[in-house]
């Protein structure tokens, strides 16, 4: 038992060197669907792995990535491609390799020890997911109410990445999401300003550990309830007879 823990240490290490001398690639974007969408092309272009958002405020958003050189370079050059077609293009860069130093600091290792560590799933993994932004939080709430109520798709979370920017993110079949998130756009029009909406019919798994999961949908296990305060039954005492007086019969053939 002890040398199967050493060996899935060792491993784990070892895979976690492995990403510490990958490159480091970011986009970044001024919505947070428009990172989600980037990020998505990203992964789907490019032989590497989403670490995660960094969301700093005003709306901005960047999505990070990792692997070799070559890939996170055509990575990169595909997500701002993308950000460019969103209309919400703001900056890229490419590190080769990346100091030690840099790493820790960067919001980038809890997402690290998720990815070697194998991550987890939850009941919504692998639908469809719906972004819808708006720019006011009234506004997404009566969009989200409106997607509910159009489509048979689950409310997951929801983000706000400042500058009044918030988004409803949707799990449902695709034709489901599709719907809902046209119904939402007409309830955000309504009441207020609708910013971006994204559709991304077959999430990959490093998109899907990413994306903020509301606690409602993440799969605990229940403690076994046990009673308390358990009585025994009071037990009836029992008088043994005097054997001394009692007279035992003995059969004549044993005599």
């Amino acid at each position: 038992m002890d040398a199967n823990k050493q060996n899935s240490g060792s491993s784990e290490r070892s895979v976690q060197n492995e990403f510490k001398d990958m490159a480091l690639g970011l986009v970044s974007t001024q919505s947070f669907p428009a990172i989600v969408g980037t990020a998505d092309m990203m992964l789907k272009s490019a032989g590497v792995h989403l670490v995660g958002y960094e969301k700093i405020g005003g709306g901005h958003c960047t999505a990070i990535v990792r692997g070799k050189i070559a890939e996170v370079r055509l990575a990169v050059e595909t997500g701002a491609q993308t950000a460019k077609q969103f209309g919400q293009f703001i900056s890229t860069l490419v590190i080769p390799r990346p100091f030690p130093n840099l790493e820790i600091v960067l919001p980038i290792s809890s997402r690290l020890s998720h990815l070697t560590s194998g991550g987890g799933s939850h009941r919504l993994s692998h639908q469809a997911v719906g972004l819808l932004e708006t720019r006011g939080f009234p506004a997404m709430v009566g969009a989200a109410d409106a997607m509910l109520k159009a489509a048979d798709v689950r409310l997951m979370s929801y983000e706000r990445i400042g500058a009044g920017l918030c988004t409803a993110i949707i799990r449902g079949a695709v034709s489901d999401v599709a719907m809902a998130v046209e119904a939402g756009m007409f309830e955000a029009e309504r009441i207020g300003e609708l910013n971006a909406v994204m559709v991304i019919p077959r999430p990959l798994e490093d998109l899907d550990q990413t994306l903020p999961l509301a606690s409602c949908w993440v799969e605990q296990r229940q403690p076994l309830r046990m009673p308390i305060n358990v009585k025994e039954p009071e037990k009836e005492v029992v008088k043994l007879p005097d054997l001394q007086k009692v007279k035992i019969p003995i059969q004549e053939e044993y005599l």
